[in-house]
């Protein structure tokens, strides 16, 4: 996702007008992150509270290094954050937005 503009923030649109490409483009590649069933879990886990890449790994039942790389690619995408304790780091959902989509998504599918 391009967020060197940071245009996720900034997306005052008028009724009608349709994105520019540039934001489609964004769009597309954050819903490409939600394609992926472990990224998914993790997100789902991290709903519940802040957790570090070992409890993540144990909830969601793959190894740390797997997590560990899907957790690159969620930071990438500002949909988690992160903070150092002592050598430990610990990963939570960036904001509400998170949530949301995920909340929103889930009661499309189970409509």
């Amino acid at each position: 996702m391009n967020m060197e503009n940071d245009t996720v923030n900034e997306c005052p649109l008028a009724e009608g007008e349709v994105p520019s490409e540039e934001m489609l483009y964004d769009l597309a590649d954050l819903f490409k992150v939600f394609a992926d069933t472990t990224r998914i879990r993790i997100l789902y886990v991290l709903m519940e509270r802040e957790r570090c890449v070992a409890d993540i790994a144990e909830a969601v039942g793959v190894s740390q290094s797997a997590v560990s790389h899907q957790l690159r690619i969620l930071k990438q995408s500002h949909l988690v954050r992160f903070r150092k304790e002592g050598k430990q780091i610990i990963y939570a959902l960036s904001d509400d937005h998170v949530y949301t989509m995920l909340s929103q998504g889930m009661s499309h599918i189970c409509e």
